[in-house]
């Protein structure tokens, strides 16, 4: 398997703050790998430096063979990097077909074509029903879909997934779970950042795990999530002894 992201000694100092501090890791063809870390450990950070939203301080991004240090953002979504956001925030008075049809513009040059790619997009994402609302009116589950809707738009080979789970109740995690697992199947890599630790668990095929910026354990998911330091992370030091 070939690694289509690698991230090299990555680190961002926010003036003195080192909020991700010298972290690698890989993401390979056709896998889902999941970023852990508790609240403030550099997860999005990580994102936001993988995007070039953030410069980053020093370390290395290759995507596909190539560094993308110092690309702007909108290249790196040409060069087939897709994103998520943790706070979804789609384009509030425009219908859930003209958002998803604004991001294939990425990759095509005229409307008929856009359009048509994004119906298919919504169809794949089981929102085909909802085209004509405003996207505003989509209750939670709906705009985290429409927000993979977009990113899938741009047709990425690498999707980054931020917090796509929070906030949905236990049949909507199901169908989550479901929508990510044909995002792979359909060939597309997948990093993604989560919480709720049936999905994470559930989808990914590798864990990294991250505290204070640093890399704290890698591997399958069971082994991560029996590993002393990321019990420690998460519940406490006496958890982690008992």
């Amino acid at each position: 398997m070939m690694a289509i992201l690698e991230v090299k000694n990555l680190t961002k100092a926010f003036g003195g703050l080192l909020a991700v501090n010298d972290i690698s890791f890989q993401v390979e063809e056709g896998e889902i790998l999941g970023l852990i870390g508790p609240n403030g450990s550099g997860k999005t950070t990580t994102f936001n430096c993988i995007n070039q939203f953030f410069p980053v301080t020093s370390g290395d991004i290759i995507f596909k063979g190539k560094s993308i240090i110092g690309k702007k953002t909108h290249q790196i979504c040409h060069l087939g990097i897709g994103r998520t956001f943790q706070v979804v925030k789609p384009l509030a008075r425009m219908t859930v077909l003209e958002n998803v049809t604004a991001s294939a513009f990425c990759r095509v040059n005229n409307i008929k074509e856009a359009k048509d790619e994004a119906l298919r997009v919504l169809k794949f994402c089981n929102l085909a029903n909802q085209n004509e609302k405003q996207a505003r009116s989509l209750p939670i589950a709906g705009r985290k879909r429409l927000e993979i809707a977009r990113a899938l738009a741009t047709k990425p080979g690498l999707l980054l997934l931020d917090e796509t789970a929070a906030g949905l109740n236990p049949s909507e995690l199901d169908e989550a779970i479901d929508l990510i697992k044909k995002i792979r199947d359909n060939g597309i890599s997948i990093l993604i950042v989560e919480h709720i630790m049936k999905v994470i668990m559930t989808i990914s095929n590798r864990i990294h795990a991250i505290n204070f910026g640093q890399t704290i354990a890698e591997g399958a998911p069971e082994e991560v999530a029996n590993n002393p330091a990321v019990v420690e992370a998460y519940l406490g030091e006496l958890h982690a002894q008992g």
